[in-house]
């Protein structure tokens, strides 16, 4: 059951206003936008450009990289704001409004064919005002009309078109439109032209239909369900049998193609399995990172991965990178390696820190959103070989090897509509490298040894292609979800650097995305700019509660319980017991949403509840607690009947069903034996728990103990370090030894 499924369950589509619209605008939106057929940013097709026109918009004063790429469209472009607004109505025309964002191919091709087209632009200038919008600097506007999309046409996708009344009411929408007719659709000078002579001539019917989908998509993004419930243990290990009701046995993964990775599919099944034992729970897990990370859709050679995979296989990937994802599956692939042992999620979750750190990396510390999927106007062109440059690059020996390991061929390994992919090659390792070894000949060893030179070189000879786009701005949300990832891997692994990354990221935002203690949503060219949202400040502080378990620098507390506490005044609903994505400070909205189903991010308010839940031990804060419960318990029914809808959601009830074990290490940091404590904690799959760290002889202890109660009272145990483990509000005898705090952890 997908999310759209979920909201069904508080309020029935309708489909009378589409049927009204359609029949006005003399089309079918629903034909035209066949998700079967059509070529948005999720099917990598590739169209003719047209000839650029010099030209400079209102977008030039813009920071984000995606408006900046439309600065010189021919089309009078507005960003979203009340002066575009403003002569929308003094011009009674209506808005035409295109979403995007910078690493997606379609918009691109949009662009090239219709934007940048002179005819087309005048059009749009003349009967419309045209505003462009990058839907991760509001995400608010896009999943508000993301949602009106796919009400209309039943799928969705970027770039995103939509035709808004004056008052900012949907009346028709769809997603990529070719210039002419294509694909099934309209050609979007056709379409611009037919909706230019609807509103002149049957205005209202346009805008009934714009007030009836208006009021259905404010039902769908503000109901709540009446019916709350308390939570059971069986909710968990009903949802693992739902996602085994779509695993993919053979190539791993839930459903079908494109297949999209999804971390928190994966880290609900490892803390089943961790709680069970069940084999297959932990098989549907690890053999879906197996074949995500031996696929096209991982980076064999620079490590990150992929958005997604258009083939059941995981074997070609739309090939833009995003923060996220890699924030996310840098932390699963963390806690597979704890849960396993397993030397390759580590080094799965290693080189994927490490790209992120090469590639994404802001000079001031923070991280960049995504790396485009072209490059050269091709997609995929960066990433893709030819075995004649794979000759050249390695010689005839080492060549072999490379394509017997990475499956590489003259006439290439994957199928393609677009004529640039002939004879190129994907890398992926779909065989065992035993399997591998032998039939060349070479001991596994050897082959290591092999494929770390190899993969130098091919690296070495990519490096001096022409790189895709960079989309270099800061998003507070997404940078925490990797301050998460990096303080994931900096204590699993003892990597200072991922700790030091982490830090700086956290002291950038807080120190430079804040205006007046409160937190900003974006970052770019030295400007801070746009009120955060519900993710900005549920990631952020349950970044920074990861960041405390990584250093045990207590500020990192008292700005977590900070951001909380304007987390809860900004945007809790007290009537419906949960959070609305938007402030108050977010105006020209037709709806203020509170949705709380995952997407391609965790949903906030799962973020929420589960750093509610944290900071409620670490700081002794009942009523923290108490929020949290009333949040997942108001979510009941979802969790009951779609959730895959809320895996997030479902990890926070897991939290809160199963109380996290509250372990306290005392002695000093450099200490041996509080090292050795540590990193049982550490090394192993321990996902409800809080772990705090003093020194009680060292200055400033007290004050300490006071910011975290859990240290209080807590001393050396015949002067060694000792570990204090904590549960339903009882505390067992103090450990000395890994071995004893192992037996009292329950580990074997």
């Amino acid at each position: 059951m997908d999310w759209r499924s979920a909201r069904s369950l508080i309020r029935p589509a309708g489909a009378g206003f589409i049927l009204a619209v359609a029949a006005t605008l003399m089309m079918d939106p629903a034909a035209a936008q066949d998700s079967a057929t059509t070529p948005t940013e999720e099917t990598p097709l590739l169209a003719p450009s047209q000839p650029h026109a010099p030209h400079t918009n209102r977008l030039a004063h813009e920071t984000s990289p995606y408006l900046l790429q439309h600065a010189h469209n021919p089309v009078d472009w507005y960003p979203w704001g009340p002066e575009a607004i403003a002569r929308a109505k003094v011009e009674d025309k209506p808005i035409f409004l295109s979403i995007g964002y910078s690493a997606c191919h379609w918009c691109h091709v949009m662009e090239r064919e219709s934007f940048e087209n002179d005819a087309i632009a005048a059009v749009l200038n003349e009967h419309y005002v045209s505003i462009k919008v990058d839907r991760e600097e509001r995400p608010d506007l896009d999943e508000i009309y993301m949602t009106a999309v796919q009400a209309m046409t039943g799928s969705g996708g970027w770039p995103m078109s939509v035709f808004l009344t004056q008052d900012l009411k949907p009346f028709y929408g769809g997603t990529y439109f070719p210039p002419d007719e294509r694909f099934g659709r309209p050609g979007f000078k056709t379409l611009l032209t037919r909706i230019a002579e609807a509103w002149d001539t049957r205005r209202a019917e346009l805008v009934d239909s714009a007030g009836k989908l208006s009021e259905h998509i404010s039902g769908l993004l503000t109901s709540t369900l009446e019916q709350s419930g308390s939570l059971s243990a069986d909710l968990i290990a009903k949802a693992a049998r739902d996602l085994a009701g779509s695993y993919d046995a053979e190539d791993g993964g839930f459903g079908g193609a494109p297949k999209f990775p999804s971390a928190p599919s994966i880290q609900l099944l490892l803390r089943e399995h961790a709680r069970t034992g069940d084999a297959h729970t932990l098989e549907m897990a690890t053999h879906t990172l197996d074949r995500m990370a031996q696929g096209g859709l991982y980076d064999q050679i620079g490590g990150g991965f992929a958005r997604y995979s258009v083939d059941g296989q995981w074997l070609v990937p739309h090939f833009e990178k995003m923060l996220y994802d890699n924030a996310q599956l840098a932390e699963v692939y963390v806690e597979a390696w704890q849960a396993t042992g397993n030397a390759f999620y580590r080094r799965v979750a290693q080189e994927t820190l490490d790209y992120v750190l090469r590639d994404l990396r802001d000079v001031r510390g923070a991280f960049h959103s995504s790396e485009d999927a072209d490059s050269e106007g091709q997609e995929g062109k960066f990433y893709v070989w030819g075995m004649g440059e794979v000759v050249q690059v390695l010689g005839e020996a080492d060549a072999k090897i490379a394509a017997a390991w990475y499956a590489l061929s003259q006439g290439g390994n994957f199928d393609s509509h677009e004529a640039y992919h002939r004879g190129m090659n994907v890398l992926h390792t779909p065989r065992p490298a035993a399997e591998v070894a032998a039939e060349l000949g070479l001991s596994p060893k050897t082959l290591e040894a092999k494929r770390r030179e190899i993969d130098r070189k091919l690296f070495d000879a990519r490096a001096k292609r022409i790189r895709p786009g960079l989309d270099d701005k800061v998003l507070t949300s997404w940078n925490a979800l990797m301050i998460t990832a990096f303080a994931r891997g900096a204590q699993a692994f003892g990597e200072p650097r991922y700790a030091q990354a982490a830090a700086e990221a956290a002291n950038f935002i807080l120190r430079d995305m804040t205006r007046d203690g409160a937190l900003l949503h974006t970052h770019r060219a030295g400007e801070s700019r746009g009120a955060a949202y519900l993710d900005d400040y549920a990631f952020l502080a349950a970044a920074l509660i990861d960041l405390y378990e990584t250093d045990f620098d207590v500020r990192w507390l008292h700005e977590a319980d900070r951001l909380v506490a304007q987390m809860i005044e900004k945007f809790w609903d007290d009537e419906r017991a949960g959070f609305y994505f938007t402030s108050t400070e977010h105006t020209d909205l037709l709806v203020r949403t509170r949705a709380s189903q995952d997407g391609a991010t965790p949903s906030g308010a799962s973020v929420a509840a589960s750093a509610l839940l944290r900071l409620a031990k670490y700081r002794d804060k009942p009523e923290y607690y108490d929020r949290a419960q009333a949040l997942l318990e108001a979510q009941h029914r979802y969790l009951v009947e779609a959730p895959r809808a809320f895996l997030k959601m479902m990890i926070a009830a897991d939290l809160f069903m199963y109380p996290p074990k509250e372990i306290a290490v005392v002695g000093p940091k450099d200490d041996p034996a509080t090292r050795a404590l540590l990193a049982v904690l550490r090394g192993r799959f321990l996902p409800n728990k809080i772990v705090a760290w003093y020194d009680p002889g060292a200055a400033g202890a007290a004050e300490i103990g006071k910011a975290v109660p859990l240290l209080e009272g807590k001393s050396l145990v015949k002067g060694a370090p000792a570990a204090y483990v904590c549960e339903n509000f009882a505390c067992k005898q103090p450990v000395t030894i890994p071995e004893e705090l192992l037996a009292q952890l329950g580990i074997k």
